[in-house]
């Protein structure tokens, strides 16, 4: 089919075997340790806090990681990461199984993950391209990849509440330490060229300096940047709540928060699995607009739901909107960047996603606390729908000045 053609790539095929598999590890673990915080501290700002300090290193590694990973093999540094995160898993299962956790703990191990991440991830986006022989199938790999991420996302949490219920958090942690096998394996079986002649050779002050400049000079790149910052600091943050809206909206336990999180991974799968769908050529900044206002709503319409089923739809819509949203974003700068630019551009949109992500949640924590968390999430849908309007506005106003200069 279509749909699956970059599939045909030995070297991708081995990437999602891999990534389908540890994927669903992450889940589990991701599912466990919120469920953990939120029952050891009852706080909704604790919570938004360990997944701050979790997601910080994108914040302040990002932009210099981008020339780095300029100037390496992004294969070995791949590799390297994913036994670091391998080595972590196992850490932190053991703090868990000893009955060590306390919020510092969870707070200092998740901010090692969070080095980890933040030059694991740039350097999968990166290699991306090296595992794919035609480029005109990248779009198509970015949406699959992007699909077996939230499939594991729709899987990996209602596999992880099951656990949860049954066997408790270290359980989880093991699973996903041992997740990490089949990811290393399918690493030694690819047979991945990368042209080293492409490799820059700046220092990373210097690296961090071009691809500012670059983004200067490149207003439609820029612009998507802008409105995934935003996105990241006053909507995408949403998912810090969840076990929270889970337990105080709809009185619920592990399991129900494992059902919101499996509503959101298959509200992103469906997103990705419409963007697979996507044939080269389509206006993918309107699709941006268009994803930002379907989040503001669907946050709002998740604030006023009254049902736990109907709930379970919005926060579906909001996922899918979210999924549609980045994955536009992260393909028009695959496309459109200059392939001695990509992987500076990249770390931008890394920071913007996973780097302001950190900055969100604690703003978001702290406001559902204060304010409460239905009002959150109705600031946060109004947020989007704002956001969308004035990327609107910036759009046909760069239209106009187009026109006008003709």
């Amino acid at each position: 089919m279509d749909i699956f053609r970059s599939l045909s790539y030995p070297n991708f095929r081995l990437h999602v075997i891999g990534q389908a598999i540890s994927l669903l590890g992450t889940w589990m673990q991701r599912v466990a340790i919120s469920w953990l915080v939120y029952e050891m501290t009852n706080s909704v700002f604790w919570l938004g806090f360990v997944q701050f300090i979790s997601l910080l290193p994108s914040l302040i590694l990002s932009p210099f990681i981008g020339s780095f990973v300029d100037k390496h093999k992004k294969y070995k540094l791949v590799f390297i990461t994913q036994i670091g995160l391998m080595l972590q898993a196992g850490m932190l299962t053991l703090v868990v199984g000893l009955h060590w956790e306390t919020v510092f703990l969870l707070s200092l191990l998740g901010f090692m993950q969070g080095i980890v991440n933040a030059f694991d991830v740039l350097g999968r986006q990166s290699l991306m391209i090296s595992l794919v022989d035609n480029k005109r199938d990248l779009p198509n790999a970015i949406a699959l990849n992007s699909s077996i991420f939230n499939a594991a996302r729709m899987i990996g949490p209602a596999i992880g509440g099951i656990l949860l219920t049954t066997y408790g958090e270290f359980v989880c942690f093991g699973v996903n330490f041992f997740s990490f096998v089949p990811v290393i394996i399918c690493l030694l079986l690819m047979r991945v060229t990368e042209d080293q002649s492409k490799l820059t050779r700046e220092s990373n002050w210097r690296g961090l300096v071009e691809g500012f400049s670059y983004l200067r000079r490149s207003p439609h790149i820029a612009s998507l940047i802008i409105v995934l910052t935003f996105s990241s600091l006053l909507v995408i943050p949403y998912t810090s709540l969840l076990p929270a809206v889970a337990k105080d909206l709809f009185r619920g336990d592990e399991s129900t928060f494992s059902w919101f999180e499996s509503a959101a991974g298959f509200g992103a799968m469906i997103g990705a699995i419409n963007m697979a769908r996507l044939k080269t050529g389509q206006n993918l900044r309107y699709r941006v607009l268009f994803s930002a206002f379907l989040m503001g709503i669907s946050l709002c319409l998740l604030a006023f739901a009254h049902y736990l089923p109907t709930a379970l739809l919005f926060t579906m819509m909001v996922s899918l909107a979210m999924m549609m949203q980045n994955s536009s974003i992260n393909t028009y700068i695959q496309t459109h960047a200059v392939p001695s630019y990509r992987a500076r551009t990249i770390s931008y949109y890394i920071m913007a996603f996973q780097g302001i992500a950190p900055i969100g949640t604690l703003l978001v924590g702290a406001t559902a606390e204060y304010f409460g968390i239905q009002t959150t999430l109705y600031a946060m849908g109004a947020a989007g729908i704002v956001l969308s309007l004035s990327y609107y506005t910036y759009i046909r106003l760069h239209i106009q000045r187009r026109l006008f200069k003709f």
